[in-house]
C-alpha cells in the first residue's frame, strides 16, 4: 500500500489516506467519507487520461452502469462525479484480499472451495447480465475475497450496457486482460453475456491447476492461443481434480460460444449439482474438452510450430512437416477413440432400452425418483410406494425452507431396485442471527455492526431533540433471532437545528472535518490578517461557533493571513508622554524611551527621533523606540554627549 502524503479531499467529503492498486485506467485508493465517517474505496481515472472525451465518457458509462447493479457479490458503487477535472468513483471498501493474491500465496484450491468461489462469481455475472451488463474483465485480480469468506466481484471498468445505442466499443476494439480472453474478445469482434463464462472458465483452470491454461511472452501470443490452441487437460495438471469439476470448466472455456453454457445461471446450476454430490450437465470431462476444443487442430499445431521454428530454412520446413505429421496422428488418434467412445455409450443405450422393453432386467428396476424441492413427509411417501426404504436422513442449512429435500443418494434418474435404500440430504433452514443491539449508538456504527451480520437495513429519520444521528429504535428488537438477510429499520433521529462548532486556531482540513461531522457543509474560505490566530489556521467563521443552524447550512471560514499591519505615527517633536500616548492611540503599546543630549536645546524634552520612522507600516505588535533630546544651553556648548534609555509601557487609548 502507498500512502499518501498530503492527504487530498475529493468533493470536500472524500478524504484519501493510500493507494491500494492501479489498473488500467485508474488508481484505486482507500479514503474516509467524512460525511458518513466511513471507510471507502476511491477509484480515479489517470489525470492524462481526463481530458480525453472518450476515456472520459466510457469512465462515466461505468458509475451509472455499475450503480444499478445492487448484489450481495458485487462490490457497490456509492458515488461518483468530477473534482478540477479530475474523474472518481465511490465504492464499498472490502476487507478481504483479491483472489490473485489467494493464488500467489496458497497455490491450487480444493475443488470445493474451487466451486464455492465460482458459484458466487456466476452468481454476480447473472445478476449484472440480466441487468444487460457485460463486464469483460473477469479475472482473480476483480474478485475479492472477504475475511469471512464472501466473494465479491468489483471494476466493471469496461462494462458497458448490452442494449446502450451508441456503443464506446467499436468492433475491433480488444478490451479486457488477455490471460483470461474469450476467443471472440482476441479476435476482436462483439461479445456478449457468454464471454465472462469464458473468462470465469479460465479463472477455475487456474484455481485448480495453479497456473492459467495459456502462457507467452506476450498478450498477443496469449491471445492467439485462446483462438487456436487447446487448453491442456485439467487432470495432466492436478491428477486430484474431480470429473465432475473438470467437465464443467471444459464446457465454460468452449471455443465456440454456442457450446458454452448459455447463461451464467446454467453455469452456477452445475456448479450446485457438483457441490451437492449430484450429476453435472456437462457430462464427460474428456467428451466435453475434446468438444470445447473442436475449432482447434491440425492448422492449430502448425501455427504453433511456425512460431517455435520461424525463417524460410529446410531445417526449419523440416521440422513444421514432422510437427504438423505428429499433431495429424494425435488428432486422427483422438477422433478415432471419441468415435469409439461415443458408439460404445451409443451400444449401452440401445441394450438398455431393448432389454427393458423385453424384460431382461426383471420388473424390480425402477429409475430413482426425483423427491427434490418436496418436504421431507412427501418425499418418504413417494419412495415408500416405489418400492425403496429411506435409511437416513442429513441435514444441511441452505435458503430452502426447513424440511424440503435438497438431494438424495442415488440420485434422480438412477437405475435402483426395489428395497434398495435412499440417504435424503435435508434442508434445516436458513442461517439466523440475534439482532445486534444498535439503539442508542450512532447510525454509522450500527450499519456496520448489521453488515456484519449479513442482516439489511433501512434508515426511517425523525425529527427529535437527541444528538444527530443517534439510533432511537429498532425493529425487530436487539437480541431478535432472525434469518440472514432480514431488513432491520433503524429510527434515526435528524435535528431541527445543529450548533456551529467552534473551529477557531484549528487548520482549515481539520475545520472542515468537525464541520461535516456536525452535519453542516463548508462554504468560501477567504483570508484576513489577525493578530490573535497563527497564519493558516482558521481566525473566524460565520455564521460564529455556538449559532444554531439548519443541517447542512454553508459555514464560510475566514483563515488568518499573519498579523495585520499598521502605519506608525510621526511623534518626533512631540513631547516624551505626548508621543507615548499619540503611538498608544494607534495599537503601539510596547515603546521604548531613550535620551540624548547631542541635539538643539531648543528641542529640550522632545522627541528627536523614532524608529520605525513615521508612516512606516508594520505589526502593532512590533516595539517603537524614541529619543528625547534632553540638551541645556550649558551642555550645548561641550562635545559630550549623554544617552539614556528607559522603557515606558504605554496604556492603549483604544
Amino acid at each position: 500500500m502507498q500512502p499518501v502524503n498530503t492527504p487530498r479531499v475529493f468533493s470536500e467529503r472524500y478524504e484519501l489516506t493510500h493507494q491500494v492498486a492501479r489498473g488500467g485506467m485508474a488508481q484505486v485508493y482507500r479514503a474516509r467519507d467524512r460525511l458518513l465517517d466511513r471507510p471507502v474505496a476511491l477509484k480515479v481515472l489517470f489525470p492524462e487520461l481526463s481530458v480525453d472525451r472518450a476515456f472520459v465518457e466510457r469512465f462515466r458509462r461505468e458509475a451509472m452502469a455499475a450503480a444499478n447493479l445492487s448484489h450481495p457479490n458485487i462490490v457497490p458503487v456509492f458515488d461518483w462525479g468530477e473534482d478540477t477535472g479530475t474523474y472518481f468513483i465511490v465504492m464499498e471498501f472490502v476487507d478481504g484480499s483479491p483472489l490473485s493474491a489467494v493464488l500467489r500465496n496458497s497455490g491450487p484450491l480444493p475443488p470445493t472451495r474451487v466451486a464455492e468461489i465460482a458459484t458466487g462469481v456466476a452468481d454476480a455475472l447473472s445478476y449484472a447480465h440480466r441487468h444487460g451488463v457485460v463486464h469483460r474483465d473477469v479475472k482473480p485480480g476483480n474478485v475479492l475475497i472477504t475475511d469471512d469468506g464472501q466473494v465479491k466481484v468489483t471494476d466493471f471498468g469496461i462494462a458497458r450496457a448490452i442494449n446502450t445505442e451508441d456503443s464506446l466499443t467499436q468492433t475491433g476494439a480488444v478490451m479486457g486482460t488477455a490471460t483470461y480472453f474469450s476467443p471472440e474478445q482476441a479476435e476482436g469482434i462483439g461479445v456478449d453475456a457468454r464471454s465472462d463464462i469464458y473468462s470465469l472458465g479460465v479463472v477455475m483452470f487456474e484455481m485448480v491447476a495453479g497456473r492459467p491454461p495459456f502462457l507467452g511472452e506476450t498478450p498477443v501470443s496469449i491471445a492467439s492461443k485462446h483462438v487456436r490452441d487447446r487448453p491442456p487437460l485439467l487432470r495432466d495438471l492436478n491428477p486430484a481434480v474431480p470429473p465432475a469439476l473438470e467437465a464443467v470448466i471444459a464446457k465454460a472455456m468452449a471455443k465456440s460460444a454456442d457450446l458454452r453454457y448459455q447463461t451464467a445461471a446454467d453455469l452456477k446450476a452445475d456448479l450446485v449439482l457438483f457441490l451437492q454430490g449430484r450429476p453435472v450437465t456437462a457430462g464427460d470431462a474428456l467428451a466435453t474438452a475434446a468438444m470445447a476444443g473442436a475449432a482447434t487442430g491440425v492448422m492449430g499445431a502448425v501455427d504453433a510450430t511456425q512460431a517455435v521454428y520461424p525463417g524460410d530454412g529446410a531445417m526449419a520446413r523440416a521440422a513444421e512437416a514432422r510437427a504438423a505429421e505428429a499433431a495429424a496422428r494425435r488428432a486422427r488418434t483422438r477422433r478415432l477413440w471419441l468415435l469409439l467412445g461415443l458408439l460404445f455409450v451409443v451400444l449401452l443405450v440401445v441394450l438398455a432400452i431393448l432389454g427393458k422393453q423385453l424384460g431382461w432386467y426383471g420388473s424390480s428396476s425402477l429409475p430413482m425418483p426425483d423427491v427434490v424441492g418436496k418436504t421431507q413427509a412427501a418425499a418418504v411417501q413417494t419412495l415408500k410406494s416405489d418400492g425403496l426404504t429411506v435409511a437416513g436422513t442429513s441435514a444441511k442449512q441452505s435458503t430452502k425452507p426447513s424440511g424440503v429435500v435438497l438431494a438424495t443418494s442415488p440420485g434422480a434418474g438412477t437405475t435402483v431396485t426395489k428395497g434398495d435404500k435412499v440417504t435424503l440430504t435435508v434442508s434445516s433452514g436458513p442461517k439466523k442471527v440475534a439482532v445486534a443491539t444498535v439503539k442508542g449508538r450512532q447510525v454509522v456504527a450500527a450499519e456496520k455492526s448489521l453488515q456484519r451480520q449479513t442482516l439489511r437495513y433501512r434508515v426511517n429519520t425523525v425529527s427529535s431533540t437527541k444528538p444527530n444521528g443517534e439510533v432511537l429504535g429498532q425493529s425487530p428488537a436487539g437480541g431478535t433471532t432472525v434469518k440472514v438477510g432480514t431488513t432491520i429499520t433503524l429510527t434515526v433521529s435528524a435535528q431541527s437545528t445543529v450548533t456551529v462548532p467552534t473551529v477557531v486556531g484549528k487548520p482549515p482540513s481539520q475545520a472542515g472535518a468537525e464541520l461535516g461531522g456536525a452535519g453542516l457543509t463548508v462554504g468560501k474560505t477567504t483570508t484576513a490578517c489577525s493578530n490573535t490566530v497563527g497564519s493558516g489556521l482558521v481566525s473566524a467563521t460565520t455564521p460564529p461557533a455556538s449559532k444554531q443552524v439548519a443541517p447542512k447550512t454553508l459555514i464560510d471560514l475566514t483563515v488568518s493571513s499573519g498579523p495585520c499591519t499598521t502605519p506608525v505615527p510621526n511623534v518626533v517633536g512631540q513631547t516624551q508622554s505626548a508621543a507615548q500616548s499619540t503611538l498608544g492611540s494607534h495599537g503601539f503599546t510596547n515603546v521604548t524611551a531613550a535620551t540624548t543630549a547631542s541635539c538643539d536645546p531648543a528641542t529640550n524634552g522632545k522627541v528627536v527621533s523614532q524608529s520605525p520612522t513615521g508612516g512606516t507600516s508594520v505589526p502593532a505588535t512590533n516595539g517603537v523606540t524614541i529619543t528625547v533630546c534632553t540638551a541645556t544651553a550649558t551642555s550645548s556648548t561641550t562635545t559630550t554627549t549623554t544617552t539614556t534609555t528607559t522603557t515606558t509601557p504605554v496604556t492603549s487609548h483604544t
